[in-house]
């Protein structure tokens, strides 16, 4: 998106005109004259609501000593670095033309100048100069004051300026915004105004997206940048927008430009995820740049729009997406109580791709009905993951900052469920709450509703969901009054639903009424990214503390047992390791692992699975018999002293008693 700026008619440059407009607003009280753009007009009416005269003199706020102006400088040193080589870029280019660049800061007060000699001797005498600060309300209307006001790029020539003593000057100026959308400054040329030239506000703004680029690099070294715009040859151009990316995708910043090209506002964007805005994947956005970082990528935006993509930051190309997403919480969370907040704001769809084929599948689709009136069906064994799944949908979409209710169909008795989901009016049963209480539902209007077991859902209830999804209201028990509800829903089940369709245990019509986006998890023992997942659960349950890693002997044995609990009891088994590791262990190994995992042998009659061929090549079945070996080959070098045993071997001598308690 290129930005376009009026150029001013012969008659809005006639100052003696304007002096007389400015006579007949100003002193005369009339009618605003054709010649004044709203913006003058606003700022005049702000400079006298704040009592401000034409005929202002003397000011409180002429300057500051050198001492203030140096720690002023050093509280926006981030500012000025960037800005400095731009400045003297753009006065090279009006240089010889009785004007001056100026950089101020958020509140007008000014930084830096560069500028011809003859005009910045000239304007230090209305202390346009640094130290000195422009701000509307003490300075009158003004192109640095005026444009911190507006938040826009403001052109303020000649007699527009509302104190009388500044006329003289015609000053373009454009305001600058942080990675965050926040007002950071202002970059301003001025000079005296029968020099106008049509083209400085246009330099004064491309300049500015220069400095917030710069800005926007620097704040954010080491993120995922990408680069977008609607036209592919604009990239790499100072119009372009920016996104800072998390690991999980989430949002950091997004500069001046970008939400220019989105027409958004930054609160709008910031820590949501980056599928709110495009109907892409982060990892595939990813996965097709990273061998080409000039490459770029076609994509559309959730409201239609076409964009091009660009990767142009991310981290370093030897460290993988998966690793970046394993990483991650260990990294981002290692500032104690702010650690459970930050995991549940990192569940996102992308944090959960760690390389499985299969599951990478399940998330681009359901990446694609994001913000989509759309139900999710979620199928897998139990302990699969659905209701991390459906945690990661919700959050990665334009409900996140709204209520995720999760119902097990399975756990509530029959008799409650109607209750528990519906809600009641107050006496409506025996033993209910006076007052009544809202139930499941409702509490999840606005947000996500996960109905987990939907397959064991009574057909009674079956039939009153039916009608909830279809109508989207609810009618708590013992009330006739219906209460409007707007959900998200995403139901999970282990079972078949088209056979319980079948044997008449499953509702067929609310059957289809769910089935809107059906993705099936693998099982843990088909999942390709096993060690990917282990590293991410021990993060997780290691927040803040030491890095802990997992021995070749004990991943191999923890690779080819058959998970029948999936990733809830492989979870348990880790936590169980962890808790056995002595004071100073910083690894898991085979000794950790619960006595039924170490014990566990492939039946013969199957057909062995890679995992287990790869734990037979490796030596995996005498992983028991070798550890006897070398522990008793230790005690005898150390002539049965135990603990010195224990320090040949590398271990505590709790470890090495727990290991001889096994023999």
């Amino acid at each position: 998106m290129v930005q376009f700026f009026p150029v001013r008619s012969p008659e809005r440059m006639n100052n003696l005109r304007l002096q007389q407009a400015r006579r007949s607003v100003l002193l005369e009280d009339r009618a605003p004259d054709e010649l004044l753009s709203d913006t003058v007009l606003r700022s005049w009416d702000r400079c006298r609501t704040s009592g401000l005269s034409p005929a202002a003199k003397h000011f409180s706020c002429d300057g500051m000593t050198l001492g203030e102006l140096r720690e002023h400088r050093e509280r926006n040193r981030d500012l000025l670095a960037s800005a400095q080589s731009v400045m003297e870029y753009v006065f090279e280019q009006i240089r010889q033309s009785g004007s001056m660049v100026i950089l101020s800061d958020r509140e007008g007060t000014i930084l830096h100048t560069i500028g011809d000699a003859a005009f910045v001797d000239r304007a230090g005498r209305v202390a346009l100069s640094p130290g000195a600060c422009w701000q509307e309300d003490r300075r009158g209307t003004n192109a640095i004051g005026t444009a911190l006001v507006e938040e826009q790029p403001v052109e303020i020539f000649g007699a527009e300026h509302f104190i009388e003593r500044n006329t003289f000057l015609t000053c373009s100026a454009t305001p600058l915004f942080d990675p965050r959308g926040d007002a950071i400054g202002v970059l301003d040329i001025s000079g005296d105004h029968r020099a106008y030239q049509s083209h400085t506000l246009g330099l004064v703004s491309m300049s500015a997206q220069i400095i917030e680029r710069r800005l926007f690099e620097n704040a954010h070294p080491n993120t995922v940048r990408v680069s977008f715009h609607p036209r592919a040859e604009f990239l790499g151009g100072p119009g372009e927008g920016m996104l800072a990316l998390s690991p999980e995708g989430r949002i950091l910043a997004i500069n001046a430009a970008g939400l220019r090209v989105l027409g958004s506002r930054a609160k709008e964007l910031i820590d949501h995820h980056f599928s709110v805005l495009f109907d892409l994947p982060m990892g595939s956005l990813v996965d097709r740049l990273r061998r080409d970082h000039t490459a770029i990528c076609q994509v559309l935006t959730r409201n239609a729009g076409q964009l091009y993509l660009r990767l142009s930051g991310m981290p370093p190309a030897s460290i993988s997406l998966a690793r970046v997403v394993i990483d991650a919480p260990r990294g981002g969370l290692a500032r104690g109580r702010e650690a459970p907040g930050r995991a549940a704001a990192a569940l996102s769809l992308d944090s959960l791709a760690t390389g499985d084929e299969r599951l990478q599948t399940a998330i681009d689709r359901a990446l694609r009905v994001l913000g989509r009136d759309i139900p999710i069906l979620v199928l897998g064994e139990s302990g699969a993951g659905k209701e991390m799944f459906a945690r990661a949908f919700h959050n990665s979409g334009p409900r996140s900052d709204k209520p995720f209710v999760a119902v097990n169909c399975a756990a509530i008795p029959e008799a409650l469920i109607e209750s528990e989901l519906f809600g009641y009016q107050g006496g409506a049963f025996t033993g209910a709450r006076r007052e009544g209480a809202p139930g499941k539902v409702q509490q999840a209007s606005g947000g996500t509703l996960f109905l987990d077991e939907i397959g064991d859902m009574p057909l009674a209830m079956q039939a009153r969901m039916l009608r909830v999804l279809q109508e989207r209201v609810v009618t708590p028990l013992g009330s006739a009054k219906e209460i409007a509800v707007d959900i998200s829903l995403i139901c999970a089940t282990h079972r078949k639903l088209c056979d319980e369709v079948a044997r008449g245990a499953f509702r067929e019509d609310l059957y289809y009424r769910l089935n809107g986006l059906c993705v099936t998890l693998p099982p843990l023992r088909e999942r390709s990214d096993f060690e990917a997942l282990v590293c991410i659960l021990l993060a997780n349950e290691r927040r803040g503390g030491a890095e802990i890693t997992v021995s070749d002997g004990a991943l191999v044995l923890l690779r080819s047992y058959p998970w029948p609990g999936n990733i809830r009891q492989l979870n348990n088994v880790l936590r169980v390791c962890l808790a056995l590791l002595d004071q100073g262990e910083h690894q898991i190994t085979e000794a950790h692992l619960p006595d039924d995992l170490i014990s566990f042998r492939p039946s013969s009659t199957a057909e062995p699975s890679a995992a287990t061929a790869e734990a037979s090549a490796r030596g995996g079945g005498r992983l028991a018999e070798l550890e006897l070996e070398a522990i008793q080959q230790a005690l005898k070098e150390a002539q049965g002293n135990v603990s010195a045993a224990a320090r040949r071997l590398g271990i505590s001598r709790n470890t090495l008693y727990r290991k001889l308690g096994r023999f």
